[in-house]
């Protein structure tokens, strides 16, 4: 089994170079901050004017969006780092710094509007703010082709998990595959994020930022791809396990799955006349039946030659979504499930979002086109994709849990 880089403990003390001793300070204790350590008694009590500082940015709401300006050092012999080591993380999961340098993408390749600045123009007039578009023949066949190939991509990287590869080598093999099928990876520099792939693992509910991390035998891994191909966007993200240990967990299993029903629950309503609202209602009474909750922060969305644009698609019950599914429309359904609260957290990286209890969740997505009839999947799975559903462990005593 594979195991986290090793990370040597350093002392909190501004401009102390010791490494920590066992020596925690109290009050970080009690308030559930963790990995607060200082090498000697001296030390805390010389620092104790800036460190207790960070009690009553806990206490606060705003902790959640202004980083700490503590960054820890690198590892001396693995060069390794956590960026973040004062932010009270919800879970065991901690970003593997430093990041790979940002991944280039050939100018002959067709760039969206965003990917020189980070900052994306299209459909941001007052005009369009609410305008969702119906698509011609032409623009649905646009569709189809860059999510097939979207699929392609995401297959290829699912391909390659294990125990022991980093976030970081995944996100290399989905820059690589996009630009061997001519197109933009849609993530890169989109509001400046910095990778060509999101990678959520464990507690992670969306947006993580691929690192030195290696996956571990247990962890579940969630791959959000996007790509820009032709001008068209196609987006679909899948929940994977990783090693043998994660399909032998019931409570893994059970989110996994779960979230991936919830999806198929949502897709069997859409069709010309169903409101926007209805999904949420849909998705919730599935992921109650399995004791499980639905994150309420993030929205599928719609999507053609823009990235994100109306409609929003809440995945909770009684939201207030409104409109309803027309012909010729495109757009994702991405239930975000949780083993434990609907809350979360936002890293310091401003990306990162994770449960507020640091419990599993898991998410699946998929590219949808309203048809005359019903609904075009565009970003089917294949007979050969890698991934797909699993049946429920069962307990030593012959018994399902659930």
């Amino acid at each position: 089994m594979a195991e986290e880089p090793p990370t040597k403990r350093k002392c909190l003390g501004v401009d102390c170079e010791n490494d920590a001793s066992s020596l925690q300070c109290p009050t970080c204790l009690k308030l559930g901050i963790k990995d607060s350590y200082f090498c000697s008694q001296d030390c805390f009590k010389k620092n104790w004017g800036t460190h207790k500082s960070m009690h009553k940015q806990e206490n606060s709401i705003l902790h959640h969006f202004i980083p700490p300006k503590v960054v820890s050092k690198p590892d001396p012999e693995t060069g390794y780092y956590n960026p973040f080591p004062a932010f009270p993380y919800t879970g065991p999961l901690r970003p593997v710094y430093p990041l790979s340098e940002k991944r280039t993408i050939p100018k002959s390749i067709p760039h969206p509007d965003y990917a020189a600045d980070g900052i994306p123009k299209a459909g941001r007039s007052l005009g369009r703010a609410n305008k969702i578009e119906i698509l011609d023949a032409k623009a649905q066949d646009g569709m189809r082709k860059v999510c097939r190939l979207a699929r392609e991509v995401l297959d290829i990287a699912a391909a390659a998990l294990r125990p022991g590869i980093t976030t970081d080598e995944i996100d290399e093999i989905v820059h690589k595959a996009c630009i061997e099928r001519k197109s933009y990876p849609s993530p890169l520099n989109y509001n400046h994020f910095p990778k060509s792939v999101c990678t959520s693992v464990n507690e992670v509910i969306c947006h993580g930022i691929p690192d030195k991390r290696v996956l571990l035998d247990g962890d579940i891994v969630n791959l959000d791809v996007t790509l820009y191909h032709e001008g068209y966007h196609g987006d679909l993200n899948e929940t994977y396990y990783v090693g043998d240990r994660a399909k032998a967990d019931p409570d893994t299993v059970r989110v996994t799955e779960t979230a991936r029903e919830c999806l198929e629950e949502a897709i069997k309503l859409v069709k010309p006349g169903t409101l926007f609202r209805e999904f949420g209602n849909a998705i919730e009474k599935h992921a109650k039946s399995r004791n499980c909750s639905v994150i309420r922060t993030y929205v599928g969305h719609g999507i053609n030659t823009i990235f994100h644009c109306p409609p929003n698609i809440p995945h909770y019950a009684k939201n207030k979504a409104v409109g309803e599914c027309k012909p010729g429309m495109t757009f994702t359904i991405e239930p975000m499930i949780a083993l434990g609260k609907y809350r979360d957290v936002t890293w310091p990286d401003n990306w990162t979002s994770t449960t507020i209890d640091g419990k599993r969740t898991a998410q699946f997505e998929h590219t949808l086109l309203v048809t005359e009839t019903g609904v075009e999947i565009l970003t089917a799975r294949t007979a050969d994709s890698p991934g797909g559903p699993i049946p429920m462990p069962t307990a030593q005593n012959g018994e399902a849990r659930a």
